[in-house]
């Protein structure tokens, strides 16, 4: 089991379907009442990127890569179109979108994250995979131009100087999913007219 630093293809996950999934069990009282319980801490995502085929290249594409993943066993990125980026959609990435920690004077790593917030509530998501060249850092609210590398394979930032003790530090950023094949079959119809076509294509996110 490996994961290969290669993701899947643009043109074709855009037209993908999916999105984040949660856990909740639901016990119905005899009242009529109910009792909630969250079995998982964090969202995990799923998605079928068969809407995406539009073409024989298309599919043969798609089986190429599954072929070379070896279906469901090694990992891959992929690029979730409707959330791949530290802000909103319609917003250019900034170098502070994101907090990721405060200085300690002696830390020198810190985990890429984006924060989900909606009124009083919110949830925070590492990220593990950001995408080669998109990301920005700042301490303190300043654009930091060197004196740090960031693993595009964790999403670790690491300073050459420990930022101070109380000093905010905060990114912006592109990110991949880390996903899989979510079956060992590719259910091809070898339709002539079409030219082929999947009727699905499941990927479920991989979390450690």
């Amino acid at each position: 089991m490996a994961f290969h630093e290669v993701r899947f293809p643009d043109n074709i996950s855009r037209g993908a379907r999916g999105g984040p999934e949660r856990r909740t069990q639901i016990v119905a009282l005899s009242s009529g009442d109910e009792e909630r319980n969250a079995s998982w801490a964090n969202s995990r995502r799923r998605y079928d990127v068969s809407y995406g085929v539009r073409r024989a290249d298309d599919l043969a594409a798609v089986v190429a890569f599954f072929e070379a993943r070896n279906g469901r066993l090694h990992g891959f990125r992929f690029k979730d179109w409707s959330d791949f980026k530290s802000c909103v959609p319609s917003v250019a990435r900034g170098f502070a979108d994101q907090p990721i920690g405060t200085g300690t004077g002696s830390n020198r790593f810190f985990q890429l994250a984006k924060t989900y917030a909606s009124g009083a509530q919110s949830w925070t998501r590492a990220i593990v995979k950001p995408v080669a060249g998109t990301v920005r850092v700042a301490l303190g609210g300043v654009e930091q131009l060197s004196g740090w590398t960031v693993d595009t394979t964790t999403g670790i930032v690491s300073f050459t100087t420990a930022p101070g003790s109380g000093v905010s530090v905060a990114a912006g950023f592109e990110f991949d999913v880390p996903v899989r094949f979510d079956s060992d079959s590719m259910d091809v119809n070898l339709d002539i007219e079409r030219l082929g076509s999947i009727t699905s294509i499941p990927l479920m996110e991989i979390r450690r």
